[in-house]
């Protein structure tokens, strides 16, 4: 006899106790206490949904129910491990029969561990919502600043680590100031929760504290030849300032002009991780064109990298360079479609404005993210190279890796010279996707490509994903990151025909 079910995490915890997760800024620096009394259950998500056994309830025995055939038949998404026999039976007798019900059933766990990972990578939404209450009416003198130097410089932006007290805990924020021209308050407020968008929660204009260096600004305070801060004639100016959620690292600029050494050494890692991060772009920009948004300057200098939070079980060790770890890219900047001027780079300016016609806001991001597959993977293209390219090749891609031949093929696709011959950026995500979990060509040297033979891959491809995320919970691994969390967004939504289209487009 026993009182309930064992449950996932009721141990020890070790997996997702989000007090001990570093980088997450909606989750606090660890205090001096594990747990904090009158902590709400929602701080502690859980990898499995409870259902207590009553105490006259035995292991093997089912609930006791009044009519099991005249009790509705429950749906997939609530079947559990405790669910009464007599509700399974129902479900077997469907016309659906035993696969169904299988494969109904792994749907719905992707999903529900879907959407626990993504809880866990950017904070629960209440929280969120609370914190940014709190913040209304701050200003510096509310703020600490921990560092007067840019922990990140972007081109429309320096930001600095401040720290806040939230609910009796030092949280972690970031300080956006902005550079001169450089704006998108109006847009960033209401775009919702997405982990490849820069969170904003809250904003303010106030003078910046004397401590806190701005480089490249002449008048503004800045280190002298030996290293002393001079004295600042007259007030401090007065910026609007934006507080962010997650505290970047180094743009996507930093990291690629840091990987020339990983590349070369490690081709298939590097290339691997650039397909991640241009998945997490892709998904961003879906984001964004589905609430008539669209990226500002989107260049290497304007993309933002955050440091995920490191699984407990890598924390006693040493943490793991930037390079070699998958970060989170967000988007920082956002205009809405209907405005006439965009903020450009000088850099695209000058290219668009040497006689060619400069592309559409949704042509723009199909160009640039074409570029990005360049410089990512550090072969040299300017714009005008792109634009003009109807009696030039595009530069050769290297192949390094399995990964360089299929981001050549995208790349050339995003860049072709007939604008309706572009494959769009959900295309553009979709073949990435691809590219990282398959199908892979291989499948298809023995049979025929067929709708049947696609999604007989996708069924075993999710039974072998649960089994995964099953042994590495119960074993010591670290538990579930970034790069498992779109796995199971691609894996949960995909279809045959979808793979069908893809496969058709990217091994052509």
């Amino acid at each position: 006899r026993a009182e309930s079910l064992p449950e996932p995490g009721s141990s020890q915890r070790c997996h997702g106790d989000p007090e001990l997760r570093a980088g997450s800024i909606l989750y606090s620096i660890p205090p001096a206490q594990r747990h904090e009394e009158g902590a709400a259950p929602r701080d502690r998500p859980s990898w499995g949904h409870k259902k207590p056994l009553t105490k006259s309830q035995s292991l093997g025995e089912p609930p006791a129910r009044s009519s099991p055939q005249n009790a509705p038949s429950p749906s997939l998404k609530e079947l559990t491990f405790g669910t009464a026999d007599g509700e399974l039976g129902q479900l077997l007798e469907s016309p659906a029969g035993i696969c169904g019900v299988i494969l109904g059933c792994q749907e719905a766990a992707l999903a529900r561990l879907s959407a626990l990972m993504q809880e866990e990578l950017v904070g629960p939404e209440e929280r969120q919502q609370l914190l940014q209450a709190e913040l209304a009416g701050k200003r510096w003198a509310a703020l600490g600043v921990l560092d007067p130097r840019p922990c990140c410089q972007s081109g429309d932006a320096w930001y600095f680590r401040v720290g806040f007290t939230f609910e009796h805990r030092q949280l972690q924020l970031a300080a956006k100031v902005p550079k001169p021209c450089c704006s998108s308050l109006g847009v960033q407020s209401s775009l919702g929760t997405h982990c490849s968008l820069q969170r904003l929660l809250g904003r303010f204009t106030d003078r910046l504290p004397r401590e806190l260096l701005l480089p490249g600004i002449p008048g503004k305070q800045s280190q002298g030849p030996s290293g002393e801060q001079p004295a600042c004639p007259g007030p401090r100016p007065e910026l609007q300032v934006l507080l962010c959620a997650e505290v970047p690292q180094q743009t996507l600029a930093d990291f690629v002009k840091g990987s020339h050494a990983l590349h070369r050494t490690s081709p298939g890692h590097y290339e691997r991780l650039g397909c991640l991060l241009l998945l997490q772009l892709c998904m961003g920009l879906e984001h964004l064109r589905g609430q008539n948004v669209v990226q500002g300057d989107l260049c290497p200098e304007n993309l933002l990298l955050v440091r995920c939070p490191c699984p407990p079980q890598r924390q006693q060790g040493l943490k793991e360079p930037l390079g070699l770890s998958l970060p989170r890219l967000l988007i920082s900047s956002f205009f809405k479609v209907q405005e006439k001027q965009r903020p450009r780079s000088s850099s695209q300016e000058q290219d668009w404005s040497q006689g060619l016609v400069a592309p559409s806001p949704p042509a723009a991001a199909e160009l640039s993210v074409g570029r990005l597959i360049y410089q990512i993977l550090h072969v040299d293209i300017s714009l005008e190279n792109i634009l003009g390219f109807r009696s030039k090749r595009l530069p050769e891609i290297p192949s390094l890796s399995i990964y360089s031949a299929g981001l050549k093929r995208l790349a050339t696709l995003l860049l072709h010279r007939d604008p309706p011959q572009r494959v769009s950026i959900e295309q553009a995500r979709g073949i990435l996707q691809v590219l990282l979990w398959g199908p892979r060509q291989e499948l298809f040297a023995r049979s025929r490509k067929s709708l049947a033979l696609l999604r007989s891959w996708l069924e075993v491809k999710r039974a072998l994903l649960l089994l995964r995320f099953a042994e590495n919970s119960a074993g010591a691994r670290a538990s579930p990151g970034l790069e498992e969390w779109l796995c199971c967004q691609y894996f949960q939504g995909v279809t045959e025909h979808t793979l069908y289209q893809l496969t058709q487009v990217l091994y052509a």
